[in-house]
């Protein structure tokens, strides 16, 4: 008698755990494909989120500076010239406010993404979406940068040139100190005879640069984010769209 009702128990379990297997295959074959719709409001919804964090985070003081990822440094060229000068008594002070002054430049300009972002988002295309969707894991950035990267380019120089122009030490700001560092140097080695040149002279041409670079990087985490992490799709429409891959 125990044993009929051991292998009645048996079956049983087996029917059941059988029904549940089915059942679930059976939803997941009625599941319905994703609409162009949603793949293109999804992904909207995901560069939105994205951009937005990264501007956010960007705008604020130190978003650049504390960031160690994305914090600006003097360029290289410059770096034969700021060994020299980090030994002068006072020098290293003067390396220290022109770096402060970059990524101070770069937090005032984050700002000027924001519409920039939207409207390029707002154009994404049905076929611009699904060849992001099947895209590596910063497909959209890749896709947001190409659109955006001059037009940003535009709107990030001048609000970076008026922050380097401010006066920091005597009058002088960080723009002017750093051409005129650079000039002499150059006049120094004879035009470039005596050592190699430095032929970028401009700080603010190279901060927008870095300032842009630092933004991309910012927005790619947040995609790579948003794909791989449940937790970081905030509804149930990225969840949909991102579920698969």
């Amino acid at each position: 008698m125990k044993r009929k009702f051991t292998l009645f128990f048996l079956v049983s379990a087996m029917i059941f755990t059988s029904c549940d297997v089915i059942q679930q295959m059976a939803q997941q074959s009625i599941r319905a494909p994703l609409s162009n719709e949603e793949v293109i409001k999804g992904l909207k919804n995901a560069l939105a989120i994205g951009t937005d964090s990264s501007v956010s985070q960007l705008r604020k003081t130190d978003g650049y500076f504390n960031d160690a990822m994305i914090k600006l440094a003097l360029p290289e060229e410059a770096n034969r010239i700021v060994l020299n000068l980090s030994k002068i008594p006072g020098g290293q002070k003067l390396l220290n406010d022109a770096i402060m002054a970059i990524n101070r430049a770069a937090e005032d300009a984050a700002p000027q993404a924001k519409d920039v972002f939207v409207n390029a988002i707002t154009s994404m295309s049905i076929d611009d979406g699904f060849k992001i969707l099947r895209g590596d894991q910063t497909a959209a950035t890749e896709y947001l940068k190409s659109k955006t990267f001059q037009e940003l380019t535009n709107a990030f120089s001048p609000k970076i040139k008026s922050s380097l122009s401010k006066p920091l030490i005597l009058g002088v700001s960080a723009e002017t100190a750093y051409q005129k560092l650079i000039d002499t140097y150059n006049l120094a080695s004879l035009n470039g005879v005596l050592w190699s040149k430095i032929n970028q002279n401009s700080l603010s041409a190279y901060t927008t640069r870095k300032a842009l670079d630092g933004l991309f990087l910012k927005v790619a985490n947040e995609e790579k984010l948003i794909r791989q992490d449940s937790l970081h799709r905030v509804n149930e429409l990225l969840e949909k769209v991102f579920s698969g891959n």
